[in-house]
């Protein structure tokens, strides 16, 4: 399904394959051969989704770009079976595993491998060549990594990342009404939507 959002639609190559159930939405441009598979969502809020050469999205993985963090995918990355990459850029020959999650202005260095449900905290940077273990959580600038268990080592980094002024424009604290609101409104724009014919159906 290709979706218009905010005046932009999907820039989609001949050479990239799109399957019938997945989503581009917006202001999202595939590179050649690149492939999004069976329900995966890559959706350009306010800010682009930028998907390199021969890069594969898999099943139910979630690609969203911001304003202030476009979702940029380098070339020959695999972006696995229900990954979430928001607002995040992703460089060159990176691997995440089913699961990972990615929140914005966070960066993945080329190379790197992120686990099986593995995440990589707001405004962290994994260096080149990182491999983020099964379920472990990165934080910071470059990032440190923190097994589960760790929860008040990773809050004394992870405090100080700013998750809600990054994500929804608020200082901590702010009530859920007051979120909530400002998340109905930014979301509601997709009331004006305006869904494309392909043009490789007819």
């Amino acid at each position: 399904m290709l979706l218009e959002h905010r005046g932009r639609q999907p820039v989609v190559p001949e050479s990239a394959y799109v399957a019938p159930s997945a989503v581009l939405c917006g202001a999202v441009v595939l590179g050649e051969g690149s492939r999004v598979l069976h329900g995966a969502v890559l959706t350009a809020e306010d800010g682009e989704v930028r998907i390199g050469t021969n890069s594969v999205v898999m099943e139910n993985a979630l690609v969203r770009g911001r304003a202030a963090h476009p979702a940029l995918i380098g070339d020959a990355v695999l972006v696995g079976p229900h990954c979430h990459v928001n607002g995040a850029t992703v460089e060159d020959e990176a691997f995440l595993a089913t699961g990972a999650a990615l929140f914005p202005g966070s960066v993945v260095g080329a190379g790197s491998e992120l686990r099986i449900n593995s995440v990589l905290h707001v405004n962290s940077r994994l260096t080149p060549g990182t491999v983020l273990p099964i379920g472990w959580i990165a934080a910071g600038d470059p990032a440190q990594l923190f097994s589960p268990d760790r929860h008040e080592e990773l809050w004394a980094v992870q405090g100080a990342l700013d998750f809600p002024g990054t994500v929804y424009g608020v200082p901590r604290g702010t009530p859920m009404q007051e979120v909530m609101a400002r998340q109905s409104t930014y979301y509601g724009s997709h009331r004006e939507d305006r869904l494309l014919d392909d043009p490789r159906s007819s």
